[in-house]
């Protein structure tokens, strides 16, 4: 489904991905690790359409994409969900999915009708609430929701737009046990409806419960990419980065 080939970006003399290259196959959770400062977070940013890369090519179902800006790419159905939690606070959880859906409809919206009125919005947004597990808290401030809460609401803005593969970025940064658990559960359903999924996570223990395939990005190249039980034996990718992580997830 994706190709990411030799993708290059430059900072001055720092190379954030330097020849960056790996596929993800469609239907699987295709997970992209490595230490900090690795380069991932840059490279999803060129995947989605954010960052221009300086030279190399992305191929997203069979269409080079690498030009195209990131609201062509949402259109193609290559999505993204973003490392700090981004939505639209002042609003109540449903208002935020109706609003996401409304965004993704061709044409503009009419600012003269409510979008309350809107019976095939809020439908949508009904089901998009079960989905991610929010239903009870449909009515609430989206501000006044926990960090886990947030980030749930914020893959379901991302659902809103109907992606065929939803890039994850770190979706379980800064929770505790039982948000990093609720989260996981909501991957795992994505994952079997069949949606792909990439992947950047810190949480080796989630990755390993998740992944069907595991991608390493070390200074900005992906040296290994296999199924989590080749990636766990990889020696290179054991002294570049999994040797602790290990330990803990074993």
């Amino acid at each position: 489904m994706l190709e990411v080939q030799q993708l290059v970006k430059r900072f001055g003399a720092l190379a954030a991905t330097d020849g960056a290259s790996f596929e993800v196959r469609a239907g699987e959770l295709h997970a992209l690790i490595g230490p900090n400062g690795a380069g991932k977070t840059t490279l999803i940013h060129q995947i989605s359409g954010a960052l221009a890369p300086d030279s190399g090519a992305i191929v997203f179902e069979g269409q080079d994409v690498t030009r195209q800006g990131m609201a062509r790419r949402v259109q193609a159905g290559l999505v993204r969900s973003f490392q700090i939690t981004n939505l639209f606070k002042p609003c109540s959880v449903r208002d935020n999915l109706v609003l996401a859906v409304l965004a993704r409809r061709e044409g503009a919206p009419s600012w003269w009708r409510s979008a309350r009125a809107d019976a095939a919005a809020h439908a949508e947004a009904d089901a998009l609430l079960a989905r991610v597990g929010l239903t009870a808290q449909e009515d609430r401030v989206a501000g006044e929701l926990a960090h886990g809460e947030q980030r749930q609401l914020e893959v379901g803005l991302a659902l809103a737009a109907r992606p065929r593969l939803l890039l994850l970025d770190e979706p379980l940064a800064g929770m505790g046990p039982d948000e990093s658990a609720r989260m996981v559960e909501l991957l795992q359903a994505l994952k079997r409806e069949g949606l792909t999924l990439l992947l950047v996570e810190h949480d080796m223990d989630a990755v390993f419960r998740l992944a069907d395939r595991i991608s390493t990005l070390v200074a900005g190249r992906v040296i290994a990419s296999g199924t989590p039980a080749e990636i766990r034996e990889h020696a290179e990718v054991k002294r570049a980065y999994l040797g602790d992580e290990l330990e803990a997830v074993s």
